[in-house]
């Protein structure tokens, strides 16, 4: 019945594509339900490289389905072999053959395979045992480059070594994920060898410590040599007894490390030895855990060497590490020796190099400064000013990290002469007000007094002068002729009282092509009554272009016109601002 099902079906899609090709119609997505067809319709396609294209695809596609088909036949094999014929139990013949890809890769490569992979495999295995360490050495977790070494010489069936397979039980059972077993294998092979229960004798001893299961798993992954030395109790002792709780190991030690107990002790003890009190070192170790897991220590150790070479003494080396931000040491040590390149690069003196370090090594280590280049053409100074800056004040290195924007450092010899002059006005020293009017003024404190002067004997009090200068800065940017030139202006040619600047100061700031433009049409529209006279200076000047188009100029039905020729007068290159 089924075989004659089987050949109506074939009947049914020869006449349907033979109908399709009558038509010259190509075939549309079809589905078979049951023993009928659903049809889903579609435009019709003629393009031959499309079609070439689908094909490619298919073939593809077809190659990739029988790999994979030939993989779950291999696997399925290797696990009749294992557990059928070499009595393994069954989940250990499962995760074997699940978890050895490239062995089976390799066992495929040596079979043909007229009959199919699980028929040939079967073939293979009766008249070729393989070596199943292979296999259950990649399960582990295993490369073949790490474990070909490994692989016993005297034996290539796993029932012969019943010890191995006992205590790779034990850790299965214990919760252990048998892809990561194979790290335990290469650092701690010799728990393999234990006998009966001394395995899970020790595993439980450290659950006894406090540990959870899983931390205990956990540990054990990332560390396999605790179990065969006893330096990790000495360490885990050293640490609770300065108040750290098993939760901490739980939390900073990462599967993916490996770690050395012993240095890891080592460095534990050198530290103590500054004179951390218990405080002062569990403060430290919560803060900054890398201190002591980073690298088994070796970093720490490397750090403090480096420190003793500029001569830090006890007391320096346990500030540092009181003061120890919260950055990895590796990146403490690596911005520590590039601050170290970068004093050499701006030629600092070795002595005063040395201090430095000495003294604010915990900044140091913090700051990932720009290069030499770069923070020199940020600065505008040379080298002998930067160096003088970072000694009399080294926190000054924390403004000039990556990723900062620097701002270019005041003349020198100007500098105090502004301050001077600033102080005199009334700004209060080290200010926000003075920094930005130091950043704003040009000129020395010389070119900046004159300029002040002007003002004052134009008519107008030191005080109101002073509140002019607070209120617009950049009047002062101005030379002494330019702004007896805009007062002559002011005055005598708009007719206003020079005390109007005193409420917009600001005017000495425009060009004196805009202020003309400005109230020529202001008095033209006045002339004609569409404007009121005595406007206030500001008024007119201040408003863009525009709003001073659409609140005044467009009074006047000419108004337009006139300002367009006013432009083309006072500025015949480009539009006024």
């Amino acid at each position: 019945m089924n075989n004659l099902l089987k050949l109506r079906t074939c009947s049914i899609i020869k006449w349907a594509f033979s109908n399709l090709a009558e038509n010259n119609l190509a075939p549309s997505k079809t589905t078979i339900r049951g023993g009928g067809f659903n049809y889903i319709t579609q435009n019709p396609r003629f393009y031959g490289r499309k079609a070439n294209s689908q094909s490619k695809f298919d073939q593809k596609s077809n190659d990739l389905t029988k790999e994979n088909s030939n993989l779950l036949e291999a696997q399925d094999a290797l696990i009749e072999y294992l557990h059928s014929t070499r009595n393994l139990q069954y989940l250990d013949a499962e995760n074997i053959s699940r978890n050895s890809p490239n062995f089976l890769e390799k066992l495929l490569k040596s079979v043909k395979k007229e009959k199919g992979a699980k028929q040939s495999l079967r073939r293979l295995f009766c008249y070729h045992p393989i070596n199943e360490f292979e296999p259950f050495f990649e399960s582990m977790g295993m490369k073949p480059s790490e474990y070909t070494s490994l692989l016993p010489r005297d034996m290539m069936y796993l029932a012969d070594d019943q010890r191995l397979l006992s205590n790779y039980h034990v850790l299965c059972e214990y919760g252990i994920c048998p892809n990561k077993i194979g790290k335990i294998y290469i650092d701690a092979r010799e728990v393999f060898r234990y006998d009966d229960g001394i395995l899970l004798s020790q595993l439980n001893s450290l659950q006894a410590k406090g540990f959870t299961q899983s931390s205990v798993a956990k540990l054990v992954t990332s560390c396999p040599n605790l179990l065969v030395d006893d330096d990790f109790l000495k360490v885990l002792e050293a640490l609770m007894n300065v108040g750290i709780v098993n939760s901490w190991f739980e939390e900073h030690t990462l599967e993916v490390n490996s770690y050395n107990w012993s240095k890891i002790l080592e460095t534990l003890c050198l530290i103590k030895g500054f004179g951390f009190s218990k405080g002062d070192l569990k403060e430290l170790l919560y803060r900054n855990p890398t201190v002591l897991m980073e690298d088994s220590g070796a970093t720490t150790v490397s750090l403090i060497v480096f420190l003793i070479k500029f001569g830090a003494s006890v007391d320096d080396i346990l500030l540092t590490f009181k003061q120890f931000p919260e950055i990895k040491i590796q990146n403490f040590q690596s911005n520590l020796k590039n601050c170290y390149h970068f004093l050499l690069g701006i030629e600092m003196d070795g002595d005063d190099i040395a201090n430095i370090i000495r003294s604010h090594s915990h900044v140091l280590g913090f700051c990932m400064l720009k290069t030499v280049k770069s923070l020199l053409s940020g600065l505008n100074s040379g080298k002998k000013r930067l160096c003088d800056i970072i000694k009399e004040n080294p926190l000054e290195l924390k403004n000039w990290v990556l990723g900062k924007k620097v701002l270019p450092l005041p003349n020198s010899s100007t500098s105090k002469e502004k301050i001077r002059f600033l102080l005199n006005l009334g700004f209060a020293e080290n200010s926000n007000e003075m920094s930005k009017a130091l950043k704003l003024f040009r000129g020395n404190g010389a070119e900046l007094q004159e300029r002040f002067d002007c003002l004052v004997n134009a008519g107008l009090t030191h005080d109101d002068v002073a509140e002019m200068v607070k209120m617009a800065p950049q009047v002062m940017n101005q030379t002494k002729e330019v702004i007896e030139m805009k007062i002559d202006l002011l005055v005598n040619g708009l007719g206003y009282n020079v005390s109007s600047l005193v409420r917009f100061p600001a005017f000495l700031s425009y060009s004196v092509e805009k202020v003309k433009l400005r109230f020529t049409m202001y008095n033209w529209l006045t002339d004609r009554g569409k404007v009121k006279g005595n406007l206030a200076v500001s008024t007119v000047l201040a408003s863009p272009d525009r709003k001073f188009v659409r609140f005044y100029v467009d009074r006047d039905p000419e108004g337009l016109i006139v300002w367009e020729k006013l432009k083309k007068e006072f500025f015949p290159n480009e539009k006024a601002v």
